[in-house]
């Protein structure tokens, strides 16, 4: 397939709205009269030259105006004044100094700008240089004289296209960078005609390898075939189409001397066996450059001098590294292939001392093989084992591959790479692998890769069906991937929220093929969802008792979750740090997402929220560098969470917003779940019941659509409190009644300490007033032997704003008073201000949350008049104040007539007009401001 039948060319620039704006802001000023400068600058295939081309496109159609356009010649750069000479033999018309008269005299800098200044007097003048790096010294000084000196008047601009701003010192520039995905994305929808035709893992693979490069993109694309691009045929390896870029990188280097180049040689060969992005050994350089002959000065000056580098590379500690990723390709893309060879054996020979692992030598090896090798093939995949990273053996084991004669071991090996490149956690490579696979390869190896992939980033139901399928075909000849497999397909189904495919996986799980942990906590899952809690909880009790002595990160893990299930949330978290130890210590890196989650998770239900947050930031940011999507949205609901505590508000929306954005397409319902429920219990931070109602009753009624079965009962005891405190308890009494059961039951079968209390308060808010206070108090006993601030908090709160309803408020000031102490001891801000706002209510002075909106014309109110005010402003009815406030309505009547009285105001809309205004309390502006802070 030739290039013109499968690469269609750009009809317009992508991803490039800012520099477009930037370059038309000039031309606006030079078709006012005003001249300047702009340099822009990349390294090759980023699209300097087709923001040029497009910018005196636009001036010329925009604007009409006459425009000179000149590319340099690389043959021509040690010629005096042949780049001038270009630039003059492109401009139209006559000439006062003929183009020749400049190639054979030469022009002074101070001739080219009152030239250029002639050149624009009659009409404002674009001037457009492209590679000016490549042009002769001469034409460079006189251009950058001339361009620094076109300002206000001058009517002429210059725009200047360089690899770098470095021989145009003193103007402005802009440095492109690489497309963002979403650019890259579309242009490679334009490159292939359209998007139904190629396969999801090609197409990723394309745009990693691209990496935002455009004119490398094209050349991918270009040399693929129309089965490759479907994926009905595997993507050769490497990808071909990457010359013209590397050709390019490749021209900075002639210019270098003979000992720099062999330098850069070897320091490229140097990183073929070492992790993407990790550079080359500046101690192995150094052999291998005295091994080659190099000065020992020249050495030294390079690799260990304190700035040492000679442009193209750069020292880090005691690793050296490339400038650009591509100029490394370009290196050993440039080099003769018997010269490249030679370097790689050389470097062999020197990683295969006595006592060094083999695996590096072997990499070097291979890639001076002139051609396919069974026995070198075999002999990497045999070193690709432990205790090498898996980054390395992922390399080795496509090295293996790519020597491979065999189809069938090529395909094998290449699967193989995707499986170690997964366990690095790096997601791109590991479908790189996969997409050299074919799409029907022999055995289960591929399919099971895919499915773990998909479990992490990718629709969980999708991810099930495909590890199933890769447990059935494992299962004649590799029992440990088909327990893997099938546990995955569990943990698919568990975030999908379906008990019933998560029973179905665990129960295909081979019992004699489990070791004796393993065997106990699949029987007592399984006992657990099939309605037979106390045996299941003896058999998850085992496997947690057991864990005393695993060091197995899996293990540990699902420990931790026995230890869920149970209630036993200290036992929970004491396992899930010894598991993200254990992960830290021995890895995969893979994993660490998924610990740092569940240990996140464990902290929140022990009531520790600040390490929960810590641990999910951390896991929410290995998440994103591993590309486990899924793993990513479940943190963002556990930071939800612990927001909904610590606040701010603002922090808790924005995490569950993200966590439903990803929960949704890849259909991860407990995710959802936990983000609605964090989100409701803000919603009772903030004093919204009825909104907190509204999100929870879908969530937690008993019945089909209803949120996950394993979390579902952790939110009713705030479904309850919402009911009740918007006024709802009556008409959902008998709903109301039915949750309450649930949860009793449910009580009884959990030893989490914090849920008898929890029952208690449930039971004290739907009680009878003269019976409440009583509850109260049996739920306060139960906190004391649970400890915990937080929910024991919550329940101090709501037995004052009881004792404050029922007019004795000088009891409800105790329980208040210890409420807001105990938000505060646990930076629960957001609920400290409203137990503060109902011990004011109460008669006792309490020193005010700081207001960043300054006093405003509400200061000279009490603090409850201020409450009223703005939940009036904000829309509220007076019942709904009331309700939010704990007061009756007729007190809300009271106090509104008196804020209008004081305000001089005489209606809702003159309020809420007076609080929205500039010295107002501008409650609008404050969510702004605060959405802007996050």
């Amino acid at each position: 397939m030739t290039p013109s039948t499968t690469v269609h060319s750009p009809l317009r620039l992508y991803g490039r709205s800012g520099e477009l704006a930037i370059l038309e802001t000039l031309l606006g000023r030079l078709r006012a009269g005003d001249g300047g400068a702009l340099v822009l600058t990349s390294p090759p295939g980023l699209g300097r030259t087709a923001l040029l081309r497009q910018t005196a496109a636009d001036y010329r159609a925009r604007h009409g105006g006459p425009v000179v356009y000149a590319a340099a010649a690389r043959t021509e750069q040690r010629l005096p004044y042949s780049g001038l000479h270009a630039l003059l033999c492109s401009a139209p018309g006559s000439l006062p100094l003929a183009p020749d008269t400049v190639l054979r005299s030469g022009i002074t800098p101070g001739g080219l700008l009152g030239l250029l200044r002639e050149l624009g007097a009659e009409q404002p003048l674009l001037v457009c240089v492209d590679d000016a790096h490549a042009w002769d010294p001469d034409s460079r000084a006189a251009l950058g004289f001339a361009a620094r000196r076109l300002g206000e008047g001058s009517r002429v601009a210059v725009v200047i296209g360089a690899a770098d701003e470095t021989a145009f010192a003193g103007l402005p520039a802009l440095r492109l960078g690489p497309l963002d995905d979403d650019a890259g994305a579309a242009l490679l929808d334009r490159l292939t005609g359209c998007t139904a035709d190629i396969d999801p893992v090609v197409r990723s693979e394309l745009l990693r390898e691209a990496a935002g490069n455009p004119r490398l993109l094209a050349g991918l694309v270009g040399r693929l075939t129309p089965g490759q691009l479907a994926g009905r045929t595997a993507l050769p390896y490497p990808l071909p189409g990457a010359e013209s870029v590397l050709d390019a990188h490749a021209e900075h280097l002639d210019g270098l001397s003979p000992d720099t180049r062999t330098l850069l040689l070897l320091a490229a060969a140097a990183e073929e066996h070492e992790p993407d992005g990790a550079g080359a050994d500046a101690a192995l350089l150094l052999r291998a450059g005295t091994r080659a002959g190099l000065a020992a000065a020249h050495l030294d000056r390079v690799l260990f001098a304190p700035a040492g580098t000679v442009g193209a590379l750069q020292r880090a500690g005691s690793r050296v590294h490339f400038s650009h990723p591509l100029l490394r390709r370009a290196v050993l893309h440039r080099a003769l292939p018997g010269r490249r060879r030679a370097v790689h054996e050389l470097l062999a020979g020197l990683l295969a001392g006595p006592g060094s692992p083999p695996l590096p030598a072997l990499v070097q090896r291979a890639c001076a093989a002139p051609g396919p090798d069974a026995a070198l093939a075999a002999q990497l995949e045999a070193a690709a084992t432990a205790p090498r990273p898996h980054g390395e053996r992922s390399a080795a084991l496509a090295r293996a591959a790519a020597l491979s004669t065999d189809d069938t071991l090529r395909a094998a090996r290449f699967t193989a790479a995707a499986e170690q490149a997964r366990l690095a956690g790096d997601t791109g490579r590991a479908r790189a692998m996969l997409a050299r696979v074919g799409p029907h390869p022999a055995g289960g190896a591929a399919p099971y890769v895919r499915g773990m992939l998909a479990l992490h980033d990718g629709p969980a139901a999708d991810a099930r069906e495909a590890l199933l399928t890769a447990a059935e075909l494992l299962a004649p000849h590799d029992a440990r991937r088909t327990l893997d497999a099938l546990f995955g397909a569990a943990e698919a189904a568990w975030a999908m929220g379906d008990a019933i495919a998560y029973l179905d996986a665990m129960n295909r799980i081979p019992v004699a093929a489990a070791d004796r942990p393993m065997a106990q906590y699949r029987a007592g899952m399984c006992a657990v969802l099939a309605g037979h809690p106390d045996r299941g909880h003896a058999l998850l009790r085992c496997c947690l008792d057991s864990a005393d002595r695993a060091e197995d990160a899996g293990e540990l893990l699902r420990a931790g979750a026995s230890a869920l299930v149970l209630g036993e949330v200290d036992a929970a978290c004491r396992a899930g740090a010894r598991a993200l130890a254990a992960v830290r210590t021995r890895g995969p890196e893979a994993l660490l997402p998924h610990a740092l989650e569940q240990l996140a998770y464990a902290e929140l239900r022990a009531g520790q929220h600040a390490r929960a947050r810590a641990h999910a930031l951390e896991g929410l940011h290995a998440a994103r560098r591993t590309g486990q999507q899924n793993s990513a949205t479940h943190l963002h609901a556990v930071l939800a969470l612990a927001a909904s505590v610590e606040g701010p508000a603002e922090a808790c929306a924005a995490h569950a917003d993200a966590a439903l954005a990803g929960a949704g397409p890849h259909g991860l319902a407990q995710a959802a779940m936990l983000a609605t429920w964090a989100v409701a219990r803000a919603d009772l931070a903030a004093g919204r019941p009825g909104e907190a109602a509204a999100r929870l009753g879908p969530l937690v009624r008993p019945g089909p659509g209803t949120g996950h079965f394993a979390t579902r009962m952790l939110a009713v005891p705030c479904w309850i409190e919402a009911m009740v405190l918007s006024g709802r308890a009556e008409e959902g009494a008998a709903e109301l009644s039915v949750a309450l059961d649930e949860f009793a039951l449910w009580t009884a079968r959990t030893t989490d300490p914090q849920v008898p209390a929890q029952l208690a308060r449930c039971r004290a808010l739907l009680a009878p007033p003269e019976e409440a206070a009583a509850g109260y108090e049996q739920a306060l006993a139960h906190h004391d032997r649970a400890g915990g601030d937080f929910e024991r908090a919550r329940t101090q709160l709501l037995h004052g704003q009881l004792l404050r309803r029922l007019r004795r408020t000088r009891e409800a000031r105790g329980p208040l008073r210890d409420a807001l102490v105990a938000f505060e001891r646990c930076s629960a801000r957001v609920w400290a201000e409203r137990a503060g706002g109902e011990l004011r209510a109460a008669g006792e002075a309490v020193d005010a949350a700081p207001d960043r909106s300054g006093p405003g014309p509400l200061a000279g109110l009490t603090p409850q008049q201020q409450r009223i005010a703005r939940c009036v402003a904000e829309g509220a009815t007076n019942r709904e104040v009331a309700v939010r406030l704990s007061v009756s309505p007729r007190t809300v009547d009271h106090h509104l007539r008196n804020v209008f009285a004081a305000l001089g105001v005489r209606s809702r809309t003159e309020l809420a007009r007076l609080l929205d205004r500039p010295g107002g309390t501008r409650l609008q502006d404050r969510d702004e401001k605060n959405r802007a802070d996050l």
